[in-house]
């Protein structure tokens, strides 16, 4: 599975890592991914996403219902 957050589409970032000497070298800046379990309540049953830390804050303040909405995701999936 590729490391990008199933609700918000948080993915890599293309960034340089800068030396002392000023010598730049190409790096990645990952988003922080966690697996987690979120209980749906309209589909009665536990759901196992890959979120980033700022859509699991999201996540408790709006609701699992309203952020897939917004994402255009489907829950029976998972």
């Amino acid at each position: 599975m590729s490391r990008v957050c199933q609700l918000t589409g948080k993915k890599a970032n293309n960034a340089y890592a800068i030396s002392h000497s000023h010598i730049r070298t190409k790096k990645l800046q990952e988003a922080n991914l966690q697996w987690k379990r979120v209980w749906w309540a309209e589909g009665k049953r536990w759901v196992r996403l890959r979120l980033s830390t700022k859509a699991i804050k999201t996540l408790e303040r709006k609701g699992l219902s309203a952020m897939a909405k917004e994402a255009g995701i489907d829950l029976n999936k998972f």
